[in-house]
């Protein structure tokens, strides 16, 4: 091919090309470099303090918040986000660690000063963390893979499967499991590492069981690193408009904290918890344990779709913001080897944070030059500063985490809101926050997703069907009962239908149909079928007489003729001449004899099929057997609003003959209103509800029609 087209392909791969050429060095390269170096100070921190969420020593959170900015910047979409760790994701990276290494597999014997062994009591804590490592790196790597495939096979749409209600009580159920976990750390409380269902009940039980173990040192730090970072960031959204650049807290008190602990001797003498040992400079990189891709392809799975989610969001927001356009599946793609390349490099999954991305556009980031630039300051630090934080309290780093869960857990007021906008959106919310709760956020994700497609099912199989009316002076129809004014047309009665019809809704459609037009078209048949063998029966038993005209009674016909089916002999008139006549029954008149008879006060029915999307075959032959049970009634049968496609549909499922034709589809209701009045004026018989026979029967001026007998002699039609 040629050099352009090639290039052209090479930019579909590699996006730098396509925004790299255009970068304006000029306009953009200062305010990327004053971002770069304002979100590097914070992805530091970050990186350090989600690494506890991780089980992972603190240190290789520094290698998460550097690795994986070096791919996403050739081959990412987004301008504005910043990648790295995320605590959702770090959690749940951390549930599959803390499952696969428990304390419980590196404990070692210990003895005492007496000489007596005292089995159980020590962990092999750098057994346990280099195990930890290389099961984290592997899942990171394992979920890069999956998150290649999913790009390349295009399939980036499945993350609209994960509804706004959904991510919003799932990363709030996430934000608790954060906090609970970092609970201890503040308290410097030693638990059990529970994992699975109701681990986050354990966890909170022991935690309070200990609560007198707290160490106060540890615990003041905490609470007062959690008080001045939430005060900050609240006057940071306050007052964004005043200043040019939000002031970076988590990096002030983290500076002021350590320099506390160092000048105090906080460890020596308060026994408080610090970080003390974050590697300086990089580690070789490692190859996964392949072995151990069985264990864990469930969870890297729902991590991936989860990671991916996140970044692509928050991508979105800037995207709108700035009017441009991301690509879902290469972000799919661009993360994907963004985790491989880290996963070589000891490195947990990587995504984008909601505040570090705020942070990097906030402060006049353009590009992903920025990213770059931020990656140098986490370079720095690990190359030059690791040591100097080494005195750091972990309670610290784990209320700086639980500062920056303040925008999760305010999701919570977004139920009440739901609630009245849609209450199933409301329920997906809180059930997927109960169940990640509950049951992890692994299977509570599950079960959540689950939950949301089962009320999209039953929304489908259970929809708003109901009769429409027209607004007077317009071509407008509106259903009757949500609005006043509207009127049905005589006669007339109009069902929308708003969904696709299919066999799980066919019944449903049956039975709002039965409750629009108030009858059932079946048994008005089946009853006026008994009812014309039983007037037949008369005619035959020379109670009653029938003309072309109607029927009358027979006079000298005594009362006790209805009283037996058995005629007698002499009651029957062999001379009477007899011929073929037809005549009509008017079904809603009264009957010579007492009839049980539903009536029918409409001629036309006409069925919206404005938001039917599609009929499987079920529904095409159910719809085909409903219009031939009403035009046997005399009721006609007619379609309006029908999308495109379904004509062709519908001669590919055979559903048109003689009785259902083409000339009942109309592209309007109103269209198909106007042409019923048009057909009702101009025909012979203003009133369709009748039904003929032919009877066999003498030829006699016709009355009304009248009973025969006594009251108490009263024939009745009853259902089957």
């Amino acid at each position: 091919c040629s050099r352009k087209r090639a290039f052209q392909i090479a930019k579909t791969f590699l996006p730098i090309l396509e925004w790299l050429p255009n970068y304006r060095a000029k306009e953009w390269l200062i305010s990327d470099i004053i971002s770069g170096l304002s979100t590097g100070l914070v992805a530091t921190l970050q990186g350090l303090a989600y690494a506890l969420l991780v089980a992972v020593p603190v240190g290789y959170g520094l290698y998460s918040a550097f690795f994986p900015i070096l791919t996403y910047f050739f081959l990412g979409t987004s301008r504005h986000i910043s990648v790295g760790p995320f605590p959702v994701v770090s959690l749940m990276v951390g549930s599959v660690v803390l499952s696969m290494a428990p304390d419980e597999n590196f404990l070692i014997e210990s003895i005492n000063a007496t000489g007596t062994n005292d089995t159980g009591t020590l962990i092999d804590t750098e057994s346990r963390d280099a195990q930890r490592v290389l099961i984290a790196s592997t899942l990171t790597f394992l979920v890069g893979i999956l998150q290649v495939i999913f790009g390349v096979l295009q399939i980036g749409f499945i993350v609209r499967y994960l509804a706004d209600p959904l991510v919003g009580g799932f990363t709030t159920a996430a934000a608790f499991q954060v906090l609970v976990s970092q609970l201890k750390i503040v308290l410097n409380v030693s638990t059990k590492n529970y994992n699975g269902v109701l681990s986050i009940i354990y966890t909170l039980i022991e935690t309070f069981e200990k609560i007198g173990t707290t160490n106060i040192a540890d615990l003041i730090a905490g609470l007062l690193t959690i008080f001045v970072c939430m005060v900050v960031k609240e006057l940071n959204d306050r007052f964004k408009h005043k200043i040019p650049i939000p002031i970076p807290i988590e990096v002030i008190v983290t500076i002021v904290a350590t320099g506390i602990s160092y000048a105090a001797d906080l460890e020596k003498k308060y026994n408080a918890g610090i970080v003390k040992s974050i590697p300086r400079g990089f580690l070789p990189p490692e190859p996964p344990n392949v072995s151990l891709f069985s264990q864990m392809i469930a969870a890297s799975f729902s991590i991936a779709i989860v990671a991916y989610a996140i970044a692509v969001s928050v991508g979105k927001v800037y995207a709108t913001k700035y009017d441009y356009a991301i690509d879902g599946n290469q972000e799919f793609i661009a993360f994907g080897f963004s985790n491989i390349f880290s996963g070589a490099f000891s490195c947990f999954v990587a995504t984008t944070a909601l505040s570090r991305t705020a942070v990097q556009e906030s402060t006049g980031g353009k590009t992903q030059v920025a990213g770059i630039i931020s990656a140098g300051i986490v370079l720095i630090s690990i190359v030059a500063l690791g040591k100097l934080l080494e005195p750091l309290q972990k309670s610290v780093l784990a209320a700086v985490v639980i500062a920056n869960l303040k925008g999760m857990f305010m999701q919570v007021f977004d139920v009440p809101r739901l609630w009245r906008q849609n209450k199933v959106d409301a329920m997906i919310w809180v059930f997927t926050c109960i169940a990640s709760i509950i049951l992890g956020l692994d299977l509570g994700l599950l079960a959540g997703l689950l939950f949301g497609l089962l009320t999209v099912v039953l929304r489908v199989q259970f929809p708003s069907w109901g009769g429409f009316g027209n607004i007077p002076g317009t071509d407008i129809y509106k259903k009757v009962k949500d609005y006043k004014n509207v009127i049905e047309p005589e006669g007339v009665k109009i069902l929308k239908f708003s969904s696709p019809i299919f066999y799980a809704n066919i019944d449903g459609l049956k039975s709002s149909l039965k409750s629009t037009v108030g009858f059932d078209a079946v048994k008005v048949y089946n009853k006026r079928l008994k009812a014309l063998r039983k007037i037949q029966k008369l005619i035959k038993k020379g109670k009653l007489k029938a003309t072309k005209n109607g029927i009358i009674s027979e006079p000298g016909i005594n009362n006790e003729a209805f009283e037996t089916d058995e005629e007698p002999e002499d009651n029957q008139d062999p001379q009477v001449p007899t011929k073929e006549v037809e005549i009509q029954v008017d079904w809603n008149s009264e009957l010579p004899v007492k009839v049980n008879i539903p009536k029918v006060p409409i001629h036309s029915l006409i069925l919206d099929f404005g938001a039917v999307t599609f009929l499987d075959i079920v529904a095409v032959r159910s719809i085909k057997t409903i219009i031939k049970e009403f035009e046997r009634i005399d009721v006609r049968v007619y379609f309006a609003s029908y999308q495109d496609n379904l004509i062709s549909q519908l001669e590919r499922s055979a559903f048109f003959d003689d009785t259902v034709r083409k000339d009942m589809f109309f592209l309007t209701v109103h269209d198909a209103v106007l042409y019923i009045k048009n057909q009702m004026t101009y025909s012979d018989n203003q009133d369709p509800i009748f039904e003929k026979i032919s009877l066999m029967q003498e030829s006699k001026e016709p009355i009304e029609f009248t009973e025969t007998s006594r009251p108490d002699d009263e024939l009745d039609v009853q259902e089957e």
